[in-house]
């Protein structure tokens, strides 16, 4: 497949699982195994397309993080709480994902891992959703700090290729009594320093990355790029109104269906 076609139907693919609980990682991984091109060359590509889908984040709550800013340079409850929760939820990644860098790395090489992570945490929304009710949105500056390192903890089981860091943090957050709007926004919330963070870690690791060398070119990571804002710029805002509404249980069914259907191919290939 020529390579401008296949950034941007990765960037279109990052856009739209990133903030859904469907692992956008692993849909990626999957990719790589189903179309069969080399994923050393697609490297910088993956980092670069991830910031265009956390861009869309920025963009669609601009209004949000402004107002928590300013209230912040003058100390305001609401935004001394909100930011607090963010960095709460974020702490745990950070620490773990350093921790278990080799270990993550390792995982990322395995389609199975993927594939069996998308069953058993589509099995595991499916459990949440019929055990616990819907509950009242409070928005994140309400949530404890308690509930908010919960969250973050929740998340680092996204460190499992497949698992979905939506999803971790999302289920994290409805397991704990967060309302579904609130829990959904707290995630794509926790996306940003994390998302970076990772970012940052993969560049420090390998400066080579972003030198501009690498075999996939600016033209065709730029393409991406827009593809992954520009689609992850619909899908927030579609996502929180449908779940708001319905729940996650067609997230779920998908998950078991895409995860059965990769280990039906893995193992017949």
């Amino acid at each position: 497949m020529d390579n401008t076609v296949t950034a941007i139907l990765l960037g279109i693919l990052e856009g739209l699982t990133e903030f859904l609980p469907v692992s956008s990682t692993g849909h990626l991984i999957l990719a790589q195994a189903f179309f069969g091109y080399d994923p050393a060359q697609w490297r910088q590509f993956n980092i670069v397309i991830q910031l265009g889908a956390i861009l869309a984040v920025v963009v669609t709550y601009f209004q949000l993080f402004w107002k928590m800013g300013i209230g912040l340079l003058s100390w305001e409850r609401e935004s001394v709480r909100f930011v607090r929760n963010i960095l709460l939820g974020f702490v745990p990644a950070a620490i773990i994902g350093l921790l278990a860098k080799d270990a993550i790395d390792a995982m990322l090489e395995s389609p199975a891992v993927v594939a069996s992570a998308l069953v058993i945490g589509g099995i595991a929304i499916l459990a949440l959703e019929k055990s616990i009710p819907a509950r009242e949105d409070t928005g994140v500056a309400a949530l404890s700090w308690k509930v908010s390192i919960a969250i973050g903890f929740a998340q680092c089981l996204a460190m499992i290729p497949g698992t979905s860091r939506s999803a971790a943090s999302i289920l994290g957050a409805l397991a704990m009594g967060v309302g579904r709007k609130t829990a959904a926004e707290f995630s794509f919330f926790l996306a940003v320093p994390t998302m970076l963070g990772a970012a940052t870690v993969k560049i420090l690791d390998e400066p080579a990355l972003m030198r501009g060398d690498a075999l996939i070119g600016w033209d065709e990571i730029g393409l991406g790029f827009l593809a992954a804002f520009l689609t992850a710029l619909a899908v927030i805002r579609l996502f929180v109104a449908y779940v708001s509404k319905h729940g996650f249980a067609p997230f779920a069914w998908y998950r078991i269906t895409l995860g059965g259907g990769a280990l039906v191919w893995l193992w017949a290939a």
